[in-house]
């Protein structure tokens, strides 16, 4: 089928939520295959046996945190959840060139985030800020729980990351994740269920105030190559780009370019732009060729299968626990503890 100039329009209007939709189904799909693993174990060797999804790995950000940290002392990749180790890498250099896009073009809950936000702006016909104190004081929040774990990751010796790596609590991480939402508590669905009902009028709640994960990539996405620079020249001062930005950046009075921890390189202010070559990306000196969204999604679409696929190909994607391994470490599950 021909594509018109409709198609096409529609197609780079909506260009950023398709990659989302389809990295959010490529997750349900994981999710639904790593269900199918855990009930071998469940029925106790009674059904079909499912191999694992690797890509689960992706899921246990701290276990994949530690992972680099081991590969950074030890100079080799830990066996457990090798593939969580390349999708953290694929990610931090994603940030290092197009800071924290990984944010709004595939993270699922970024996108759960998105969409409650845009349904309170159509519900409440307005946005909502906090008092901008307060704001400050809880975008520190998200910082000090990186800064937690940090903490104690980093001083951590190579042998004493590889004795938590090898450990049974670590090679049952992702079951254990599993059977937090499969058997969730009361106090953690009212928990999610605030941050919820709190993303609706204040944008991005738990992205802006609460995930580490967040915290990481923005502060690497301040040394990204690739940065939204403003024209200041053609800038005729109409504060569409700072009233369109969902993490509230004053984009209208940045120069030359936007240089914050909560840019998530949406785009929304480049498409909203009504002067051309007034916001673009561009390397952070301001010289070289300006980035389209095409080429922009391209680049970190390619760079993120580019990366797990070089995984899969050193042979570093699958773990190295057997199936009866896991049966004996399953019977244990209630019993293992994080320290």
């Amino acid at each position: 089928m021909k594509l018109n100039r409709s198609h096409i329009i529609f197609f780079e209007k909506h260009l950023r939520f398709l990659v989302q939709i389809l990295f959010a189904l490529l997750c349900i799909w994981i999710g639904w295959e790593f269900i199918q693993f855990v009930r071998y174990f469940e029925s106790g060797a009674s059904v079909h046996f499912h191999e694992r999804p690797p890509g689960v790995d992706g899921f246990l950000p701290i276990s994949s945190l530690m992972n680099l940290i081991y590969f950074c002392k030890a100079g080799s990749i830990h066996p457990i959840h090798p593939a969580g180790f390349f999708i953290f890498i694929a990610i931090i250099l994603i940030s290092f060139l197009f800071g924290k896009s990984f944010c709004s073009w595939f993270c699922f809950a970024g996108l759960l985030s998105e969409k409650l936000g845009d349904m309170g702006e159509r519900v409440f016909k307005r946005k909502f800020y906090l008092p901008k104190f307060l704001d400050l004081i809880l975008r520190s929040l998200k910082y000090f729980l990186l800064a937690f774990f940090l903490f104690y990751i980093l001083p951590m010796s190579a042998n004493a990351l590889k004795a938590f790596l090898d450990g049974h609590y670590n090679m049952i991480a992702d079951i254990k994740m599993y059977y937090f939402f499969a058997n969730i508590s009361t106090t953690a669905v009212v928990v999610i269920t605030l941050l919820m009902f709190l993303s609706i009028p204040f944008r991005g709640f738990w992205c802006r105030y609460l995930c580490p994960y967040g915290a990481l990539l923005g502060m690497v996405g301040l040394l990204s190559l690739f940065k939204i620079v403003r024209n200041q020249k053609s800038c005729i001062k109409c504060g569409l780009c700072t009233k369109v930005c969902p993490s509230q950046i004053k984009v209208d009075r940045v120069a030359p370019f936007v240089l914050s921890d909560e840019c998530t390189f949406c785009l929304k202010c480049v498409d909203l732009c009504p002067v051309q070559q007034t916001l673009e990306v561009r390397p952070f000196c301001g010289k070289g060729l300006a980035l389209s969204e095409r080429v922009d999604a391209l680049a970190v679409i390619m760079l993120f299968t580019g990366v797990t696929a070089f995984g899969m190909l050193s042979g570093h994607w699958q773990n190295r626990i057997t199936k009866e391994e896991y049966m004996v470490i399953y019977q244990l599950k209630d019993t293992l503890k994080h320290h």
